[in-house]
């Protein structure tokens, strides 16, 4: 038996909801392939933040540290500025741990239709590999001259050889293992320094990666590419801006981005990588037993692979899609299912 100790964080709203279906679908799968895991909670919240100021205690990062992964459900709540719970608990687990990969695979999944008109189950299966840790989400910058005729705002972004050669590396080696495609996200014709620098790293990678085909696309026109031929695109790179948007977007061609998976990896595996669903906390749904948990599963799956397990990776997934495609859905993808009757369908077809 292999044995896996994981820091669980369930956030706020539906976040507390979904973590319990992947926990018990975890231990169903993990029994069939002998491991185990072991979890210690921790209440780093926007509740936490209103009672106590932070969104984690300031040796949070230390007391996970040791764990060897983490899995999240969502953060972010009411009266609580969305840029104080991002950077009061995501950024600084994902700065501090060098989880400098978000990875967000997509997939048109056969009963959750897309609103596209062309777009069938099957047809669509990509990855967006966004940086993580720099990029345009920078601390550097301030604001000048608040309240006055003459205020302004200021946000540096911040690109480095390092940081984007080891993300597009990245991106190029999971290509080799797929459809051997990759996108290049870029503005380099109206952002003068940062993607023209972009580009020619890029460029470089791609002379190393010669059995890989490169497209290079400007967000904009790759944004109306990713809505008419979904089906085109293999593995897209992007910035930390580029990769957040087009994440987004490529889950909503696949029909919900409450079904879509992240990872935030350290590749390197010197700290915990982290696993979480895209979908927020919902508070208008919150506590109604309406929460879709494929997200969390599929993030689940994903923390399964990357711990090197991918046999079981692969049958939680076939579990959690085959619900969905013989007609077991919750109300947001047309269902009629809550939260614990999907999560039964699951664990019936992986005999939990």
């Amino acid at each position: 038996m292999t044995s896996y100790r994981i820091a669980l964080v369930p956030g706020d709203g539906i976040g507390t909801e979904v973590l319990p279906p992947a926990q018990a679908v975890l231990a169903a799968v993990g029994k069939r392939h002998g491991i185990a895991f072991t979890y210690d909670s921790f209440d780093w919240s926007c509740e936490r933040y209103l009672a106590e100021g932070a969104m984690m205690p300031s040796d949070g990062l230390d007391r996970i540290r040791r764990h060897d992964a983490v899995l999240l459900g969502a953060v972010g709540w009411p009266g609580v500025p969305d840029h104080v719970s991002l950077w009061g608990l995501l950024i600084p687990i994902r700065r501090g741990f060098r989880q400098y990969v978000n990875l967000r695979p997509v997939k048109v999944l056969d009963g959750v239709p897309s609103p596209l008109r062309n777009a069938g189950a099957g047809d669509v299966d990509l990855v967006v590999v966004r940086e993580n840790v720099e990029g345009e989400y920078s601390e550097i910058g301030g604001r000048l001259g608040r309240g006055t005729e003459d205020e302004l705002a200021v946000q540096e972004a911040v690109f480095t050889r390092k940081g984007v050669t080891r993300v597009v590396e990245y991106a190029y080696a999971l290509a080799g293992t797929r459809r051997g495609h990759v996108t290049s996200a870029t503005k380099s014709n109206g952002i003068v320094h940062t993607m023209p620098f972009w580009d020619e790293l890029v460029e470089e990678a791609a002379a190393r990666h010669q059995n890989v085909r490169t497209d290079k696309e400007h967000i904009d026109a790759l944004a109306a590419k990713l809505l008419l031929a979904p089906e085109r695109f293999d593995v897209i790179v992007g910035s930390n801006l580029f990769g957040d948007i087009l994440s987004d977007l490529a889950a909503a061609v696949a029909g919900s981005i409450g079904v879509a998976p992240a990872a935030n990896l350290n590749p390197e595996r010197e700290f915990p990588s982290m696993f979480e669903p895209v979908h927020g906390s919902a508070p208008d749904i919150a506590g109604q037993g309406k929460a879709n948990p494929l997200g969390a599963l599929w993030s689940a799956a994903m923390m399964l692979d990357h711990l090197g397990h991918p046999e079981a990776s692969e049958e939680l997934l076939a579990a959690a899609f085959g619900a969905l495609a013989e007609g077991v859905s919750t109300v947001d993808l047309g269902g009629t299912a809550d939260t614990a009757e999907y999560t039964r369908a699951v664990l019936d077809r992986v005999g939990g």
